[in-house]
């Protein structure tokens, strides 16, 4: 069974950082897409950050480039997302998505082309 496990949210205060972890069980990320979206209360969930078959490249929105990095080790299995000088709009729930290998640079940011998902984990940033 295919487990996404994400941690390392918190509250903090602008211009912190935080660093959240997706681990896997029941899958390897091998040539797979890894991503963050987040959703905040009362919004559609928007893609933040991806490593593109398996780390061919890497994205960003455009709202977070500059200060977010995606990463992954694949000895433990885990993606990162190193979030730093965090705004008060950061504030959501963040969830890690993996995809089963088909997924297709243009449909990247598209939260439907993604099979696994975590749980959520919370991030708040107070002004």
């Amino acid at each position: 069974q295919v487990q996404l496990v994400e941690s390392g949210g918190g509250w903090v205060q602008t211009g912190a950082s935080l660093r959240l972890s997706c681990t896997s069980t029941g899958l390897t990320f091998g040539r797979r897409t890894m991503a963050w979206f987040r959703q905040a209360p009362g919004a559609e969930r928007e893609f933040v950050a991806a490593l593109f078959r398996g780390g061919s490249s890497t994205h960003y929105a455009d709202s977070v480039k500059g200060r977010f990095t995606i990463s992954r080790d694949n000895a433990k299995n885990t993606v990162y997302l190193q979030m730093n000088s965090l705004k008060p709009e950061d504030s959501a729930l963040y969830y890690c998505a993996v995809d089963n290998s088909r997924l297709i640079l243009s449909s990247l940011r598209n939260a439907d082309y993604y099979d696994y998902w975590g749980q959520g984990t919370q991030v708040t940033v107070s002004s």
